[in-house]
């Protein structure tokens, strides 16, 4: 009976989860296009694909020493389906400009090194 009971509890649960990814992932590279970060994303994306078996759609917003996009990425759902791509301008301008609307330590977390 309790396995049961259990078993009935669960299953709706089971039936709410989805597959991740169930719709294309964005990539948010905050440089313009042709420059290393946008180079780099664009390389990895084919692989990236294969690997989580969906769309990945690669999206330049430059501007601000890599502010404009970082923006961007943070005001985004943070469902796993806008990623930001950082170089190392992020972390100048961490510390560089302190009255940034964001706070790229406390609000992204890093998903690959």
């Amino acid at each position: 009976m309790r396995c049961l009971l259990a078993a009935i509890l669960l299953f709706p649960c089971l039936a709410l989860a989805q597959a991740y990814p169930s719709k294309p992932v964005r990539v948010i590279v905050p440089f313009p296009p042709g420059g290393t970060t946008d180079l780099i994303a664009r390389i990895v994306q084919p692989k990236f694909q294969e690997f989580i078996g969906n769309t990945v759609v690669i999206e330049n917003r430059s501007g601000a020493g890599g502010s404009v996009g970082a923006l961007e990425a943070a005001q985004a759902a943070p469902d796993g389906y806008t990623l930001l791509m950082v170089s190392a301008t992020q972390t100048t301008v961490e510390t560089l400009n302190p009255n940034k609307p964001y706070r790229l330590l406390r609000e992204f977390v890093p998903v690959a090194p």
